[in-house]
Order: C-alpha cells, then sequence, then structure tokens
C-alpha cells in the first residue's frame, strides 16, 4: 500500500529553508509584482481618464485644473468628425498598417527560415548583420530615403509609407527565434518526401508558427498606425493622410480648444485600443513563446 508524504510547515527544504519560509517569500514576491503592476496601470489610466474628462468639458472649462465636469458633453466628438477627415483618415492608416503588417509577416519569416532552417556559408554572418539593423535610428536614413522615393516617383503615395517600414530586424529575430525551437525532424523528413524549401516553409512551418505570427503582426500593426515623421514627410495628399499625421494638423488648426484636440487624440487612440482588447491572448502567447523556445 503506498503512502503519501505530507509536507510541514516545519520541515526544512535544501538549504536549510522551511516549507513555511518558502510559501511566505512566495507570497510576498506575488503582492510585490501585483503592487507594480497595480501602480504602472494606474500611470497608464491617468493620461487616458483625464484625456477622456478633457473631452467631455466645454471648451470654456478646460482651462480649469480640477477633474468635476460641471456641464459634461459630447460636442468636441461631434466637431472633430464633423470638421475633419478622420473617417477618411482611418481608412487610410488601416491600408498602411495592414499592408505594412502582411508584407512584414511575408518578408521577415522567409528570411528567418532561411537563416534557422538553411544552410549556407556565413549564416551566422548574415544573422549579425540584420541584428546590426536594430541599432541605426531610423531618423538617419529618412534624409536617403525620401530622394529614393522621389527619384522613382513614388512620394505622396501608400507605397512611400508602407515599404520602408517592412524590414525590421527585430521580426526576423522572432521568427529565428521560433523556428530554431522547432523539431528538425520535420524538415529532414519533408526533404525525404521530396518536398522543397518553398513548400516546407509554406505548408508545414508557418502553420506552426502562429503565435509568432501574431505577436509579429499586431506589434507591426500598431507601429505602423503611430508612426507620425515618415509619413508626415511623403504625404501631402489630405485624403491620404493617415491618424497621427491628420491630428497633428487638427491641433495646429483648434489651438487652445483642449477639449477638440483631447476627442481628436481619443478617437485616433479607440482602434489600438480595441487591437490590444481584442488580442491581448494572441500577443501574450506570441511573446512567451518565443522567448521559452529561443
Amino acid at each position: 500500500m503506498a503512502t503519501t508524504t505530507v509536507e510541514r510547515p516545519g520541515v526544512r527544504t535544501r538549504g536549510g529553508v522551511t516549507v513555511g519560509q518558502v510559501d511566505s517569500r512566495t507570497k510576498l514576491f506575488n503582492r510585490i509584482c501585483f503592487g507594480v503592476l497595480i501602480a504602472f496601470a494606474v500611470l497608464w489610466l491617468i493620461p487616458l481618464l483625464w484625456a477622456m474628462d478633457t473631452a467631455l468639458k466645454p471648451n470654456a472649462e478646460t482651462t480649469k485644473t480640477t477633474w468635476l465636469i460641471q456641464n459634461p458633453t459630447f460636442a468636441a466628438f461631434t466637431r472633430t468628425l464633423q470638421d475633419t477627415d478622420i473617417l477618411r483618415w482611418y481608412v487610410s492608416t488601416f491600408i498602411i498598417a495592414t499592408m505594412t503588417a502582411v508584407l512584414t509577416v511575408i518578408t521577415a519569416s522567409m528570411a528567418a527560415y532561411a537563416l534557422s532552417q538553411m544552410h549556407f556559408r556565413y549564416k551566422n554572418v548574415v544573422f549579425w548583420f540584420v541584428l546590426a539593423g536594430i541599432m541605426i535610428p531610423g531618423q538617419v536614413l529618412i534624409v536617403p530615403q525620401f530622394r529614393e522615393f522621389d527619384s522613382i516617383g513614388l512620394l505622396n503615395t501608400f507605397w512611400a509609407v508602407v515599404l520602408p517600414q517592412v524590414p525590421t530586424a527585430v521580426a526576423v529575430f522572432i521568427f529565428k527565434q521560433f523556428f530554431d525551437g522547432l523539431p528538425r525532424d520535420l524538415n529532414e523528413a519533408a526533404r525525404v518526401d521530396g518536398a522543397g524549401y518553398w513548400r516546407i516553409y509554406r505548408t508545414i512551418i508557418m502553420p506552426l508558427t502562429r503565435p509568432a505570427v501574431s505577436a509579429v503582426a499586431i506589434f507591426t500593426f500598431v507601429q505602423a498606425w503611430n508612426n507620425l515623421l515618415w509619413p508626415l514627410l511623403v504625404l501631402t495628399n489630405p485624403k491620404l493622410m493617415t491618424i497621427p499625421v491628420g491630428l497633428a494638423t487638427v491641433q495646429g488648426q483648434f489651438g487652445i480648444r483642449y477639449a477638440d484636440t483631447m476627442a481628436s487624440a481619443i478617437l485616433g487612440a479607440i482602434p489600438l485600443i480595441a487591437v490590444f482588447l481584442l488580442f491581448q491572448r494572441n500577443i501574450v502567447e506570441g511573446v512567451a513563446g518565443t522567448g521559452l523556445k529561443g
């Protein structure tokens, strides 16, 4: 008859620490982590709540530094929707962000598959050159990229905004770390059956990397949505403006009308908040899976 051993708080474990002490330390660590999370949540929520509070006030009340709203109104949101092309900016930004995310996933996964699963000379050197791109600030490339797109006639088009954002060293690194954790037997078995690299990549590897695809796609989508400097330089047509560029012009027009400015900022941030709320599980699974398998 099998017997079970029950550890009591006084029983000592390795290192002379009792089980009770381990439990107390674990509870203390969990409380500290919970407190840090609450602190970061408060730091993130206070500016958002203040923006909402300001947007619901009449412009005459926005100069008062108080949370109290005497006459709450949605007039600022109504003026923003009626007096600006924010709906058109939504469409333009969505198209640019979606194209950037799709092309980034395709190109980064193909490059990572070659660096992880294929064998060629100087593979590690190529990988380190790719990672070196993380250390190059994007502002350094603005002038040569602007002249390049100007010479080929792509300025003031969606492609001028999308193409410079597609090469992403971080995305290649994330995919490579995920691919390195996949069993090598999958590639070898497929090669024995006569499958080529492209077929292996398309039918075997990519279906297994959905968490990494989700994480890269969402992060790239958010980054492309928030990009301001490059679209501000290459887009002069008001019909093609993105949300950040349009909001910059709106703030210049509104001047000291803080309620309208905050309302436009909230309307521009709503899609990103919705993306995080809908796909937060995919983001966590992608980042956690990549880290564990790297």
